[in-house]
């Protein structure tokens, strides 16, 4: 992996410093923060995640068939093959933000409305998301998905753990188990991000000069996720107050 190391690492490093220093994160990962505002997060990010989820495995299968187009085919048929684990991973966001708008109504009120809140318009940085997927997979360097899907991989694999001990603090277990799209991450992310920087270091042997490239593509996506967690923040912050001035 010595040229993952050295063509793709050191490009990809400062959006990765954000899972630290990000405002929003901070303020999610905060000790005092209000219970009531880390579990309507939950419920928010849940319920907007089918939205980022849902063309997953799309994104990869026509990953796959753009490397084979330009002559990567054993590339893409890794990526047409582990597609198929992607399936249907959007209804794991769907159940577990059914589950948890459930124990919100039974402790709060008003009562919030599930289909109201799958049906919420997509915000800025969700359409970003989607947006630099399907630049990346229609552009010149398709390869770039891959190291989205390595750096989201990042993501829950450095910041996943973290967040469930805060759950897990804040709202107790009970809740925290019911994030199974989380915990599920946490736990097979890191087998992808290892196929992943397999077929990155594939990718980047063959053209050395395109690691920057792959790299930043993959920064770009993480911003926009964690820009996306922190609007799911401000968004359950501001609900809360008003909940509160009621």
């Amino acid at each position: 992996m010595e040229l993952l190391k050295m063509q793709y690492e050191p490009h990809a490093l400062p959006a990765r410093t954000l899972l630290d220093t990000d405002p929003a994160l901070c303020r999610l990962m905060d000790p005092s923060i209000q219970p009531a505002v880390l579990e309507r997060f939950l419920i928010e990010w849940m319920a907007r995640a089918v939205y980022m989820t849902e063309p997953v495995d799309g994104w990869i299968r026509r990953t796959g068939q753009r490397c084979i187009e330009l002559g990567m085919e054993k590339l893409g048929r890794q990526l047409i093959t582990h597609a198929k684990s992607e399936t249907g991973h959007h209804l794991m966001t769907l159940e577990d933000a059914r589950v948890l708008v459930e124990h919100w109504n039974a402790r709060y009120s008003p009562r919030l409305s599930m289909e109201e809140l799958v049906a919420q318009a997509p915000t800025g940085s969700m359409r970003e998301y989607r947006r630099i997927h399907d630049e990346t997979i229609e552009g010149p360097y398709p390869v770039g998905q891959i190291a989205i899907e390595r750096e989201v991989g990042f993501l829950a694999v450095y910041f996943g753990p973290r967040l469930v001990k805060q759950v897990e603090t804040v709202l107790g277990r009970e809740v925290a188990d019911k994030l199974t799209f989380l915990n599920e991450h946490v736990a097979v992310d890191v087998g992808h991000t290892l196929l992943n920087e397999k077929m990155l270091e594939e990718a980047i042997t063959r053209s050395p000069e395109q690691g920057r490239i792959y790299a930043e593509t993959g920064a770009r996506a993480m911003t926009a996720y964690i820009h996306f967690l922190g609007e799911c923040l401000r968004i359950a912050e501001a609900q809360v107050a008003a909940r509160v001035m009621a």
